[in-house]
């Protein structure tokens, strides 16, 4: 309780307004976001083998979700997504397939999260400035510039700006800021998030006593239900197998969040200072459980968040009593101050993930990308563009082809090894096979085969492979026929022929 119940008071502090944020993000109605807080720290933590990780709503997320929204039609249906991804999420875990993050390049995965950052950040611009209709950018990030989007909005952004939004909005970036700086990350007292949530409340009623012309409008503050419990949207069960999307969509989500939340649990486990590993397989069984409970009462999707799981262990957290204490905290704001919940202006939520948005697709990494080289830079990049061009599954998908592509170029470079000798008149070949040998390999080394001039000596030499493929050996049990007639002595080294003689 000394170590634990501060740290999970710390993590309270920096989870609420990322839960409201998110789920303004989202397109999700806000008691959302904090239902989803509330099951990742009430439920998840408990089921969880992880000691430090918080789970809760993830930026990340927030893209497919309020595509999914859109394209589903009625929320309601889109929690009946959000069960199919913690479902998704159990089976994963039961057949021990936690080991997939491994096989995602790491240059996708960055292309995914700066693709996340810029769709993000141009999601929060209008109420950073000001624009209170919910509908502005909607319709997807390419259709924003088209003429009917971008001048219809344009034409109507006087009606809705207001100097007093861009005023909280300049002073909470500035102080988003000033706390990421290396001596303000010493003070550690109060979390930049809360902060910023605080100090916009502060400047609206400044400006309610200044002047009730600059306070803020009613829509461009946060609206939680004072009973939140009446207000819960339940899943429409009957339309389950209405919508192949709903499947869809919840596989998407399910692997995404799968995705995060290993990739979360390994940073949370390198900053442990007791060298704890989290069981990842019972990790994905603990978050499909609390994603099932999500879309079961009418919250968004959850994952393990960086974020809070950094904080965390900054607070001194040691037991998943952390995790569980700011779930309690969320749970009891939520029963008994939903009217200061209220007060928060979207500007200060806007300001927030602004910089996280930045933080996803900073330009610091864009030039690290580069630095590594064409074979890291081009996936990362053409995650990016596609995402931003289509939605993030096609942008993954098209990343990891074109990994894989780079990946079967190097195959093809350094299947084997020829080094040529000239005795009297006969030229003695060595073809060496490096130590994993392909069936990805047998155009080139057929190829190089048929070159071998005649009256040569050839060894094929594969002691030191680890695996031959079967389809290599008949190329080179075909070849070890057909030699003689050549004229070409042959010689194998380490290398079974099979029986080619049925092959049709």
């Amino acid at each position: 309780m000394k170590h634990d119940l501060p740290a999970g008071l710390s993590v309270f502090l920096v989870a609420l307004p990322l839960c409201l944020g998110i789920a303004l993000a989202s397109g999700a109605p806000l008691y959302s976001g904090l239902l989803s807080g509330i099951i990742g720290g009430l439920v998840v933590s408990l089921i969880s083998g992880s000691q430090l990780g918080v789970s809760g709503p993830a930026a990340g997320l927030t893209t497919i979700v309020a595509a999914s929204i859109v394209s589903l039609g009625d929320f309601r249906i889109f929690l009946l997504a959000v069960m199919v991804a913690g479902l998704f999420q159990i089976v994963l875990g039961i057949l021990k397939l936690g080991i997939i993050a491994n096989y995602f390049p790491s240059s996708v995965i960055k292309g995914m999260l700066a693709a996340i950052g810029i769709i993000l950040i141009s999601k929060q611009i209008p109420l950073a400035l000001g624009y209170d209709q919910p509908d502005f950018w909607t319709s997807g990030f390419l259709k924003l510039f088209s003429q009917e989007n971008i001048l219809g909005n344009l034409s109507s952004f006087s009606e809705h700006i207001t100097k007093s939004v861009i005023i909280i909005t300049f002073i909470s970036l500035v102080l988003m800021i000033l706390m990421q700086q290396k001596y303000a990350l010493k003070l550690k007292v109060i979390p930049a998030p809360l902060l910023v949530v605080v100090m916009g409340i502060l400047l609206n009623l400044l400006f309610s006593f200044l002047d009730k012309g600059l306070s803020l409008k009613q829509t461009q503050l946060v609206n939680i239900p004072n009973n939140i419990f009446n207000s819960i949207s339940f899943p429409i069960f009957s339309k389950l197998f209405s919508n192949i999307q709903i499947w869809k969509d919840g596989a998407i989500i399910g692997l995404l969040a799968t995705l995060e939340t290993l990739l979360c649990s390994e940073a949370i486990d390198k900053l442990d200072i007791r060298n704890r590993i989290t069981p990842v397989n019972k990790e994905l069984i603990a978050q499909g459980i609390g994603n099932m409970l999500c879309g079961l009462l009418g919250a968004i999707p959850i994952t393990a968040v960086v974020v809070r799981g950094a904080a965390n262990v900054d607070a001194g957290g040691r037991t998943k009593l952390s995790a569980f204490t700011h779930g309690l905290f969320l749970l009891l704001a939520v029963l008994f101050v939903p009217f200061l919940l209220n007060k928060i202006p979207y500007a200060s939520l806007a300001a927030i993930l602004l910089v996280t948005g930045y933080n996803l697709t900073k330009p610091k990494l864009y030039k690290n990308m580069w630095s590594l080289g064409r074979k890291q830079f081009i996936p990362f990049v053409f995650t990016i563009i596609v995402i931003l061009l289509t939605d993030l599954l096609v942008g993954v998908s098209i990343g990891l082809l074109i990994s894989i592509y780079y990946i079967i170029q190097n195959n093809f470079k350094t299947e084997y090894v020829i080094t040529r000798t000239k005795k009297h008149e006969t030229e003695f070949i060595i073809l060496k096979l490096n130590s994993n040998v392909t069936f990805l390999n047998k155009v080139k080394l057929r190829k190089t085969l048929d070159q071998i001039p005649e009256y040569s000596c050839l060894t094929i030499d594969g002691s030191d492979s680890n695996f031959i493929d079967y389809d290599i050996l008949e190329i080179i049990s075909e070849y070890a026929n057909k030699a003689h007639d050549r004229h070409i002595e042959l010689n194998l080294a380490g290398i079974q022929k099979v029986n080619v003689t049925a092959v049709h």
